[in-house]
């Protein structure tokens, strides 16, 4: 006998990984506009991707058909990924299973990807897919842009084989355990959003290799105390201050002859961008390790010698941004760019822009993201409502075409909005606050081709968020009160649930991202969602106003909960925070810094002493520990000699943390347990067995919900 009693929020939130499992992403479009593909799960809580083909140019309406079946090619087997596969998934934050990436070729005809370590490529026209032999575990795989080749990493070494798995040799082999060839180092895949440590040549007859030599870089012991039996995991972890990684770049042609490319290394260590089309020759962005200074340069394919293109400088630090440095490609068209002319997003006057050669294509109306696509004639980004634009437009990020006559808006309506496009078609992913997910349509010349289906389960809640401006500076927030609240209920307890830091936009125009938040209003908060200074998505100010500094983000929150409370049922004497990561850092600094506000955290994965995090983002805002102590001992939450300013009362924490975290090591929840035993505070610790900085296991996702809102109901005396 089957219940038909349906599942909870938290269990289903948990099962279908935060309702992103059958959902369709990843999308590639030919440069002949005939086909796009894609990766989808064939259900809502089936983990397995399958490799898709959209064909638009056949004889009747577009038709999905699946191009590769992880079940069909491991003969129904389990998957078994090895260490490094699980390093590389844990990197980009990959909770999902079977086909998790692809590369295809120029013409996106042939695809690559890998399944438990093995290689396989899809021909994409026919629709049929194999394995290639070759040495295993496999990372990475990406064919040439011809689709004769394939090249792979193995062991360390980058490898390629035919396109029919004949020939398979090492182009450059590891010298010695310490290095690797074609891998992006921690690092580059854990801040510089770098994931490749390859890339092929327009011709296809060498690829530009980056070399990682991890020596000098300090190793950190990630154990499994609930299994004494087995050895800690050694890892190369650069915190703030020591040693990085020694990363070269080599041009590396199909015998193996290498070149190494050459720049000033030392002054400028971090390879942060590689770029390599026919629009020009080899470019890269690299900066210094303040980040302060980067330079673009272009490389000469023989020598391997580098010219400056372009010099950035910034007071506080430089971003790094999605699909650019590039190359505009030559143009037939009346208003073209013209060939060999650097892309690039800058702060400039206060703004976020878009510049192509000498020319800044946008202003302050604008908050550029990201340059999703660079044509003859236009370049496609992502962007937000700048600090001049005519209205706030809260939380929504839009499609725009820009070239040197204007800005044309492509996506419309509220919403949070990407796309991809090449040869005359785009796939638009739009997502907003009245509907689950998001709804792809593929376009060719502004029309509408073909609506991509999403098999992902609708939600058994929907989220009803408030999008509004709080306080002087106008803070973006979101507010959420419980689905059958009424005027009459009077004052509700209040929950802050922020990221509140670098990189974590939390207040979207879109529903999924509230749907936690809005469980937890249902069980009788009014959540507060406030993204302050130092988040993204306002301008560069909004940013940098924390440089050297996080207590703004604190500051914020209070701001923004204060205003708040003039127009929504904030009980101010029922106040708790909540957070994940920065979001526990943040949760944490609360309590202990501001305990006249906040009366009780949830502190999950919390940084709570700067000098454990990685070079390159702490290093970025609070500079290098050796020159700047002063810095690390007022952000972090312990020292040596202890907690830092903390302040009485005393109130609740729960900490929680994943044992087998290599992001946010677990030894920053128990130095800050320990800190708070010794200075005589009560709190609670939920040390997660197994778990990483994620928490894909169903069960462990489910409860951590239902145990926190316990904690939060006794902590504010809630029946």
């Amino acid at each position: 006998m089957t219940s038909t009693q349906p599942l909870s929020f938290p269990r289903q939130s948990a099962r279908t990984q935060r309702f992103t499992l059958g959902a369709p992403r990843a999308f590639t479009v030919s440069p002949d506009g005939s086909r796009a593909v894609f990766l989808r799960s064939a259900s809502g809580t089936d983990r397995s991707g399958l490799l898709w083909v959209l064909d638009l140019d056949g004889n009747g309406p577009p038709q999905e058909r699946p191009a590769a079946d992880p079940r069909e090619l491991l003969g129904g087997g389990a998957e078994k990924l090895s260490a490094e596969e699980r390093a590389r998934r844990e990197r980009s934050r990959e909770g999902s299973a079977g086909i998790v990436g692809y590369a295809v070729d120029r013409a996106v005809e042939l695809a690559a990807f890998t399944l438990s370590g093995r290689l396989f490529t899809a021909e994409l026209r026919a629709g049929t897919a194999r394995e290639l032999p070759a040495p295993g575990p496999v990372l990475d795989p990406r064919p040439s842009p011809d689709g004769r080749l394939v090249a792979y990493v193995a062991g360390g070494a980058l490898r390629v084989t035919g396109a029919e798995g004949e020939g398979d040799r090492a182009l450059a082999e590891p010298e010695d355990e310490h290095t690797t060839y074609g891998l992006a180092e921690f690092i580059a895949a854990e801040e510089m959003d770098r994931s490749r440590g390859f890339w092929w040549s327009p011709d296809s007859d060498r690829l530009l290799v980056a070399r990682a030599d991890e020596r000098d870089v300090r190793r950190w012991w990630i154990s499994d105390p609930a299994h004494p039996d087995r050895e800690p995991a050694k890892v190369a972890y650069p915190a703030a201050g020591t040693p990085n990684a020694d990363v070269r770049l080599f041009l590396v042609t199909l015998d193996g002859q290498r070149t190494e490319v050459s720049w000033d290394r030392k002054r400028y260590p971090y390879l942060a961008r590689v770029h390599w089309s026919a629009a020009g020759p080899p470019l890269l962005l690299v900066q210094s390790r303040d980040q302060r200074t980067q330079l673009h340069l272009a490389a000469d394919p023989e020598s391997g010698t580098t010219r400056t293109v372009h010099v950035d400088e910034d007071a506080a630090w430089l971003e790094l941004f999605p699909g650019v440095p590039a190359w505009a490609p030559e143009s037939s068209h009346a208003h073209g760019f013209g060939g060999g002319r650097l892309v690039r997003i800058a702060d400039e006057g206060g703004a976020r822009v878009l510049a192509v050669g000498d020319r800044v294509l946008t202003g302050a109306q604008l908050q550029l993201r990201a340059v999703l696509d660079i044509g003859e004639s236009d370049v496609l980004v992502s962007a937000a409502a700048g600090e001049e634009a005519a209205q706030p437009e809260t939380g929504e990020i839009h499609v725009y075409r820009v070239n040197e006559l204007g800005v044309e808006r492509v996506s419309q309506g509220p919403g949070v909005h990407a796309a991809v496009r090449a040869g005359g078609v785009t796939v638009l992913a739009s997502s907003r606050t009245g509907v689950s997910g998001a709804s792809v349509q593929v376009l060719r010349d502004g029309k509408q081709l073909a609506v991509v289906a999403s098999y992902a389960e609708q939600p058994v809640l929907r989220a009803r968020p408030t999008l509004t401006e709080a306080g002087e500076r106008r803070i973006p927030c979101a507010v959420l009160l419980p689905s059958d609240h009424r005027e009459s209920d009077g004052p509700l307890p209040v929950l802050m649930d922020p990221y509140g830091g670098p990189h974590g936009q939390r207040v979207l125009a879109a529903q999924n991202p509230h749907l936690t938040s809005q469980w937890f209003a249902d069980q009788g908060f009014a959540v507060v969602v406030a993204d302050g200074r130092g988040t993204p998505g306002r301008s560069p100010g909004w940013e940098k106003a924390i440089a050297g500094d996080f207590t703004p983000t604190l500051d914020d929150q209070i701001e923004a909960l204060h205003s708040l409370a003039g127009s929504f049922p904030l009980d101010l004497t029922r106040v708790a925070v909540r957070g994940w990561s920065y979001g526990g850092y943040l949760a944490a600094m609360a309590v202990l810094r501001r305990p006249d506000v906040f009366h009780a955290a949830v502190v999950g994965a919390p940084v709570t002493d700067w000098r454990l995090y990685d070079t390159h983002y702490t290093e970025r805002y609070l500079g290098d520990p050796g020159v700047h102590p002063a810095a690390y001992a007022k952000n972090s939450l312990v020292t040596d000699d202890g907690l830092t300013a903390a302040e009485g009362p005393a109130r609740p924490l729960m900490i929680v943390h994943g044992l087998a975290d290599d992001n946010v090591v677990v030894a920053h929840a128990l130095r800050l347990s320990s800190a708070l035993l010794a200075a005589g505070r009560p709190h609670e610790v939920l040390p997660l067995t197994g778990v990483t900085h994620m928490t894909p296991q169903e069960q462990i996702a489910e409860n951590l919900l239902l145990l926190q809102v316990d904690f939060l109901k006794r902590s504010l005396g809630l029946g």
